[in-house]
């Protein structure tokens, strides 16, 4: 699946990923393969991107929102910290 990370001035990342955890406004949850469609708010926490090739990709974030569609992933994200 791919997946579009953005924050209000630029894009941080975008590429093929394998899975994306994010801080739900009800507790973290994992986006995988063939997921179903979901928009959901986010609130203050981790995200975990594991790239195609197995790499991890984390950072914080104060909120933001996922889209999940036909395994194309847009993580729109604000008050980004740590990335690493």
């Amino acid at each position: 699946m791919n997946i579009s990370v953005l924050s209000p001035d630029k894009e941080l990342f975008s590429g093929e990923i394998t899975a994306v955890k994010v801080p739900g406004i009800n507790g973290q949850f994992e986006i995988l393969n063939n997921h179903a469609a979901i928009v959901s708010s986010l609130g203050e926490g981790g995200v975990r991107i594991t790239k195609a090739g197995g790499e991890k990709m984390t950072f914080k974030i104060q909120k933001g929102f996922i889209e999940v569609l036909h395994n194309e992933v847009s993580l729109l994200v604000q008050g980004i910290t740590d990335m690493a």
